[in-house]
């Protein structure tokens, strides 16, 4: 049977539920992943930075997010445990990265470099299909928040939020789930002492 760190067992059961892996590939994915832990608040990258690493949740929560000129923050995605989370412009341009990353809560991350993905991709060729599919996900995501935020009111966003993080809503501050779906926490209170509308 293969040994499989703890630390990326999450993650090699992630990549098997989409693809198929020899032992030898798991090894090989197994060998380029660095295991760190985040405490609650700490960034992990900061905006400016360059991002070099995709970054998966073993445990706890990361959020990425942008701060606008009145220091007001704008939160484009929550990582829980099981999801990647990363800038991807900055990752795949070598650019100054435009968000900041952080944990909500401790958190155990996994690591792997941008160049040791390029390298994989030659090695075992299935991971590039399972981020590929990954990608194809994540984009019909973003465009169906970018409509919902141009269509939707307020309280269906909340209602989709729900139903994207049930994991998060109970323990989630009632202000990042405003900054998510872009209404003030004052509104979002408010919302949520009045009796919520059937859709």
């Amino acid at each position: 049977m293969l040994y499989t760190p703890m630390s990326h067992e999450l993650l090699i059961q992630s990549i098997l539920k989409r693809v198929v892996l020899s032992d030898k590939e798991q090894q090989l994915v197994s060998g380029c992943l660095k295991t760190k832990k985040l405490k609650k608040k700490n960034l992990l990258y900061q905006e400016g930075e360059v991002q070099h690493h995709l970054v998966f949740v073993n445990s706890g929560c990361l959020r990425s997010y942008s701060i606008d000129k009145n220091g007001a923050e704008h939160i484009l995605q929550f990582a829980p445990s099981g999801w990647w989370i990363a800038d991807m412009k900055s990752l795949l341009n070598a650019v100054p990265s435009s968000l900041n990353i952080d944990a909500i809560e401790d958190s155990e991350i996994v690591l792997l470099k941008q160049l040791d993905i390029d390298n994989l991709y030659h090695t075992v060729p299935a991971l590039e299909r399972y981020f590929r599919i990954l990608s194809e996900r994540s984009l019909a995501t973003f465009q169906q928040r970018l409509i919902d935020s141009l269509s939707l009111t307020a309280a269906e966003r909340y209602g989709n939020f729900c139903e994207r993080y049930p994991s998060l809503i109970q323990g989630l501050p009632q202000k990042y789930v405003a900054s998510y779906i872009g209404i003030t926490p004052e509104f979002l209170s408010k919302m949520l002492s009045q009796p919520m509308k059937k859709r």
